[in-house]
């Protein structure tokens, strides 16, 4: 089997790979992937990863009652017998597996393996292209899940690469009032009804007025938390939405001072984020900048990391 293979940091393209068949899973040909921040981290040594990434992926079911059929997959594999995952939350099963992430090979590869519940079939009418976007478009429909949101709610995205536009699209869905905070102006016109800050969070800029209700935080630089507490009002909330193999440091009395909440927030379900791409009411394709074939993922690796690319797409077929 042909795919990437990533060890002690380095990544490189294999014709020789297998996977071990793993009961009561479903094989899926891989069609088309997509690299994220989190695939880049990887390559860096975050985690320790040794493997097959990738996690963002459209393909087509080999096995079971899905055979034939367009399918993307939900990336957390639990146990399926612990409390967490009888109570509904298989994504943080002490257990689980994550595709391309931990413990599982991932999509950038010809086939890849996840339980037949982790798999959803595509609207006929969303492209592979879009269809890629779903894990990510997923997991900004997941703040929607842990926050409270109406309309008239005032909340600051800060970050206007891929994530961030994804989460200022969720929010104004839900009525929000949004800001998205950022160094490309010209994203925000991708959106409706989201206007665009300039400098609003780099080093040197000073404090905020505690204008919003609610900031996400999806730059993955972990000097910018710190910087949010004063940009939020008094019992307002925080979503954290990357993560980073750098640690922050942080001085949490303002949070305190404040009773601010503070979210982590990871994956989401992928329902809703399948159900709006179909709807196209979101142009993803335009934030695709860039393809390689599989044999080239080193480059592809290389041209996600150039500043201002928004998504690199790899054709697996």
């Amino acid at each position: 089997m042909r795919g990437l293979w990533i060890e002690d940091g380095t990544l490189e393209f294999r014709s020789n790979l297998s996977l071990e068949p793993r009961a009561n899973e479903c094989r899926v040909q891989v069609r088309r992937a997509g690299v994220c921040s989190t695939d880049l981290a990887l390559h860096r040594g975050y985690m320790g990863f040794r493997g097959i990434p990738g996690h963002e992926f459209v393909g087509v079911a080999l096995d079971g009652p899905l055979k034939g059929q367009r399918v993307v997959g939900e990336i957390n594999a639990g146990c399926g017998s612990c409390d967490r995952c009888k109570r509904g939350l298989e994504r943080h099963c002490a257990s689980r597996t994550v595709l391309g992430i931990f413990q599982r090979h991932g999509c950038f590869a010809e086939q890849l393996q996840l339980p037949l519940q982790n798999l959803l079939v595509v609207p006929d009418a969303l492209t592979d292209d879009a269809a890629v976007f779903t894990e990510p478009l997923a997991a900004a429909f997941e703040i929607s899940e842990q926050v409270p949101l109406s309309p008239g709610m005032q909340a600051v995205v800060v970050g206007d690469g891929r994530l961030g536009l994804l989460c200022a699209h969720v929010l104004a869905k839900h009525g929000v009032e949004v800001t998205l905070a950022g160094r490309h102006p010209e994203r925000a016109e991708r959106l409706s009804g989201v206007r665009h800050l300039s400098g609003l969070f780099e080093a040197e800029s000073p404090d905020g007025d505690s204008s919003y209700d609610l900031a996400v935080e999806a730059t993955g630089d972990p000097t910018v938390l710190p910087r949010l507490f004063t940009h939020v009002c008094p019992r307002g909330t925080i979503v954290l939405k990357t993560t980073s193999e750098q640690p922050a440091t942080i001085d949490f009395a303002p949070a305190v001072i404040d009773e601010l909440t503070i979210v982590g927030s990871r994956c989401g379900r992928f329902e809703p984020a399948l159900a709006e791409l179909a709807a196209g009411t979101l142009d993803v394709e335009s934030m695709v900048d860039d393809r390689f074939p599989l044999e080239s993922g080193a480059r592809a690796f290389e041209r996600a990391s150039e500043p201002g690319v928004l998504k690199v797409l790899i054709d697996v077929e």
